[in-house]
């Protein structure tokens, strides 16, 4: 630290003025950048590392504004206004700061440049040199001072123009903030009515579902009571009496059904004035699909059946058309879904003699038969559960269980993963009901599958034995294919 003052001239008398050597080397070309502090100490700026250049300050400031721009909200974009315009501020409180001190650099530049006048033309020789060379570098250093003071006239009106913006920015960002503030303040006031609405309606809702739900109570215990009334009424030993009745008019029905069907039987005898010949034998069963009719001797005088020759027939309900049934050969034969609606007649000739025997109406449907079968043809394939009882005329001697496949193309046998058959409908395939067979007649059929291939196969019921032979003759008939048995083919003229 060093005081320049003006009283040096008896102090240069006094002592010799020492020499500024000429080979001397400065840190920095441009006059250091001093500041006056407290007693009109000069501090060196550089020391103080809180100062940072006008450009860099402003470059800051500018780039984070930028950056952040896009990404901030309306009340932080204010709020960043408002910061950057205090921070223009306080730039330019620095600039004008600075230009006191520049000014103040100005007043010892003058003043050192006088004082080495003086010492020039106080010393001579060497020592003149460098005080001449000491002045130019003053000299210089004021060039590069007000070349300085240039960049900062420049740099103040730099910081002015970016205040002003900042300033009309802040005060944008306000009315945006102003502007927001009440859209948001309108938004809840209609929020807070909307609440309310739903509120209201909640509770009227509530009101509205009290009253109705007590409503509800009080018509289910109406109906609690009528209930009980009723139950009250009908009591177990009611229902079971009732059931019993039931079961007693049935059986007395069953019982007149077949006294109804012996008058039929004996008024049928009356008419065609055969008793002679009805005396010998008889025919049992009921008529209607699903059942067995029987041939029986009803006298002492009637020759043994197996010693006679039996054929089965089956005519038109008006009693015209005369079919033979193809194999129908036993005193036992059970309808098939063919003779629904036809008289069955069987025929006996026993030592030249003929008797013959004929159901007393025609074969009734089976009850419900027609809706099942309409309910299995929606089906793609239809299985059934059968037993092989005959293969090609041979009595089958195992009497495991096979599943039969009826589908809409073709028939399928097969037992677990082995196939015993499968074909496609075709005019060489034969389907019918069992000719005979005993009492179980009545849940066979005939299967011919094709040429040198056939079974009789058992099921489970006489109506899945019906439902098989419907349900193939009707998606034969739907490929063009009319299955039945040899005769009724013939007949039909397939």
């Amino acid at each position: 630290m060093t005081r320049v003052t003006r009283d040096f001239g008896d102090t240069m008398q006094k002592d010799a003025v020492p020499a500024v050597s000429s080979d001397v080397t400065f840190s920095s070309s441009r006059f250091p950048n001093y500041k006056i502090g407290a007693n009109n100490q000069i501090v060196d700026a550089k020391d103080d590392p809180k100062v940072l250049s006008m450009k860099e300050v402003v470059a800051r400031e500018t780039a984070l504004l930028l950056e952040q721009q896009k990404r901030l909200s309306v009340r932080d974009l204010a709020n960043k206004f408002e910061k950057g315009l205090a921070a223009a501020a306080k730039l330019s409180e620095e600039a004008r700061l600075r230009e006191a001190a520049s000014l103040e650099k100005h007043v010892l530049l003058k003043k050192l440049r006088d004082a080495l006048e003086s010492l020039k033309g106080r010393v001579a020789g060497r020592n003149k040199d460098d005080v001449e060379e000491a002045i130019a570098m003053v000299e210089a250093l004021a060039v590069q001072l007000t070349h300085r003071e240039g960049e900062l006239i420049q740099e103040k009106a730099e910081v002015k123009k970016l205040a002003n913006f900042l300033k009309q920015a802040s005060e944008d960002a306000k009315k945006l903030v102003d502007g927001e503030r009440a859209y948001a303040r309108a938004e809840i006031e209609s929020a807070r009515a909307a609440v309310q609405r739903v509120e209201e309606a909640i509770q009227e809702h509530e009101r509205t579902s009290r009253a109705s739900g007590k409503q509800d109570v009080e018509e289910l215990m109406k109906e609690v009571q009528e209930a009980r009334r009723i139950k009250m009424l009908h009591q177990p030993s009611k229902v079971m009496d009732m059931e019993h009745e039931i079961r007693a008019l049935r059986i007395q029905l069953v019982e007149k059904s077949k006294r109804s069907l012996q008058l039929q039987k004996e008024l049928a005898r009356s008419r065609r004035g055969e008793q002679s010949i009805f005396q010998l034998f008889e025919l049992d069963g009921n008529e209607a699909l699903g059942s067995c009719l029987r041939i029986n001797p009803c006298s002492e005088n009637a020759p043994e059946l197996s010693k006679c020759l039996i054929q089965w027939y089956r005519l038109s309900s008006d009693g015209g058309k005369k079919e033979l049934i193809s194999g129908a050969t036993k005193s036992v034969y059970a309808p098939e879904p063919f003779d629904v609606g036809r008289v069955l007649q069987a025929e006996i000739v026993s030592d030249g003699q003929q008797f013959s025997l004929s159901t007393t109406c025609p074969i009734d449907p089976a009850a419900g038969l027609g809706s099942y079968v309409e309910a299995l043809v929606r089906k793609h394939d239809v299985e059934f559960n059968v037993i092989v009882t005959q293969t090609n005329g041979v009595d089958h001697p195992s009497e495991s269980i096979h599943v039969l496949h009826v589908g809409k193309m073709r028939m399928k046998l097969r037992k677990g993963k082995s196939t015993n058959a499968k074909e496609y409908y075709s005019t060489s395939m034969q389907l019918c009901g069992v000719r005979g067979g005993g009492n179980a007649a009545a849940q066979a059929l005939f299967w011919q599958a094709k040429k040198g291939l056939s079974f009789v196969l058992a099921f489970e019921s006489a109506r899945e034995r019906n439902a098989a032979i419907m349900l193939a003759r009707r998606f034969a008939f739907d490929c063009n294919i009319t299955l039945a048995g040899p005769d009724d083919r013939a007949r039909l003229g397939s």
